[in-house]
């Protein structure tokens, strides 16, 4: 028998707010355990939430980038669990009533993945497991999150990858999460099941939570969808539960079984008034809204004339699309600053290894170099080492080219002696290409640049060695 897998995403993005959802302490990722807490965020009884209006504008931003629906009124449930992270013993989220509903999500030319809704909702502590036992630290509590709900419209890992991928850019892009896979900041729950190809009813489905990078959810979707086949095609009966996915190991592994919505008694909370979003609200935001990535790759093909594949490399990650727009507008020659760019800047940093989050490159400095080799003061050599200097150790470009010398020679009467040298000392090699073995020639340039200790006019040499080969 033929299986198809289908499943849908729930992607929790953390937002990159300065306080809290509904306190004023701080979200900052470092700092020691329990610093950045307050007996709201802890639970304690008798305090009162107030929502941080910023979460509600970034809400509407994502749903406006993702063609949502913006609902005029939205309101916070509580959904009911006891577990040790939780503080309150329930989780203010949206249940009945999401800010964002019915949106959509290109990720090629033939696939458009649909969105259910996107939810506001606050972050659980978190639990540290170590040889004294389990320790919790409740300063992620109370960070805002949104919860960016799909309905089962994937059928393979690329078409996941595809989405999530898309989904990551456009949180950056918009400003409002910094993505970092690697510290928890975007999440993904799978819900994944198996039926027969051809049929219309959902399997029993499983759920892998908490998945923060692309490597591990490719993995874990072919392991579950291999396991869901084999146990069908054994005859063992799947049962509805949540997973958690064991890197190491290569497996997932059962962790509870997977509750209902009436499970968690949702009700709506009594602390909290209802959202109200007035279209004067909603039309600032519109206007608001950043240029996003496809957007910028659709500007630069038609502005620059660049390739799709330049276009995608330099909006692959806001740092590096802010270093390459500086750059263009700076030097006023956005071809060169994509060649730079995408170009020798993308392979420093992955000689360094380094993250686009990390790039520091001070612009005006790249956009000096460029001024410099497009005007002849320095050729394309010259032009590569002194952006590694400025890279690695942000020389100032101008004083490093002159303390190594590394000015062209634009005299011609220095070009015309270095052809001569040359054109006495490979007579052999001279002979070849008047007999008309012309692949010698960049030979005799490379020589050429050498007695002009590799700062010669490229231009120039050119045109000399040709006069001289050729009689001229």
């Amino acid at each position: 028998m033929r299986w198809e897998t289908v499943m849908g995403l729930e992607v929790h993005a953390e937002l990159s707010t300065k306080t809290k959802i509904f306190c004023g302490c701080s979200t900052a990722f470092t700092g020691k355990p329990n610093t950045n807490v307050c007996p709201g965020c802890a639970g304690m009884p008798g305090t009162l939430p107030k929502l941080n209006r910023s979460v509600v504008e970034y809400a509407m931003r994502l749903g406006i980038a993702l063609n949502c629906t913006i609902e005029k009124e939205s309101i916070f449930d509580r959904k009911n669990y006891i577990y040790p992270d939780l503080p309150r013993a329930y989780q203010l989220t949206q249940f009945y009533a999401p800010v964002c509903r019915n949106g959509i999500l290109s990720i090629n030319d033939e696939k458009t993945i649909t969105i259910k809704q996107i939810h506001i909702e606050e972050d659980a502590g978190k639990l540290v497991h170590g040889p004294q036992g389990t320790l919790m630290d409740f300063n992620r509590s109370g960070v805002p999150l949104l919860e960016i709900v799909s309905n089962p419209d994937f059928r393979s890992a690329d078409e996941v990858i595809a989405y999530l991928e898309k989904l990551r850019e456009t949180l950056m892009y918009l400003d409002i999460c910094d993505c970092k896979m690697q510290e928890g900041s975007i999440r993904a729950d799978i819900n994944l099941s198996i039926r027969p190809v051809g049929s219309s009813e959902l399997g029993v489905r499983t759920e892998t939570k908490n998945m923060n990078s692309f490597k591990a959810i490719r993995r874990a979707i072919e392991y579950e969808a291999s396991r869901h086949i084999e146990a069908l095609e054994d005859g063992v009966e799947l049962f509805q539960e949540t997973r958690r996915w064991d890197d190491d190991k290569g497996i997932s592994i059962g962790m509870r079984s997977k509750e209902d919505a009436l499970d968690y008694r949702y009700f709506p909370d009594p602390d909290l008034p209802h959202v109200f979003i007035e279209d004067s609200w909603l039309a600032k935001v519109k206007e608001s809204m950043p240029e996003l990535a496809h957007q910028k790759r659709k500007r630069y093909i038609n502005d620059y004339r660049l390739s799709e594949d330049e276009a995608q490399k330099l909006t692959a990650h806001k740092n590096i699309c802010a270093l390459f727009e500086d750059v263009a507008q700076m030097s006023n020659n956005g071809v060169e600053a994509s060649h730079l760019v995408s170009g020798e800047i993308m392979r420093l940093m992955n000689n360094s290894n380094m993250q686009p989050e990390d790039l520091s490159v001070d612009a005006g400095k790249l956009a000096t170099l460029i001024s410099l080799v497009c005007g002849t003061k320095i050729n394309r050599s010259a032009f590569k080492e002194t952006v590694e200097a400025v890279f690695t150790n942000n020389v100032d470009p101008e004083k490093y080219i002159g303390e190594k010398g590394l000015l062209m020679i634009n005299d011609d009467n220095a070009v015309i002696e270095a052809v001569n040298n040359v054109l006495a000392a490979e007579q052999k090699t001279v002979e070849e290409y008047r007999a008309g073995k012309t692949k010698v020639f960049g030979f005799l340039m490379g020589q050429v640049m050498k007695k002009l200790g590799g700062k010669g006019n490229p231009d120039i040499m050119k045109k000399t060695l040709e006069e001289a080969l050729n009689g001229e």
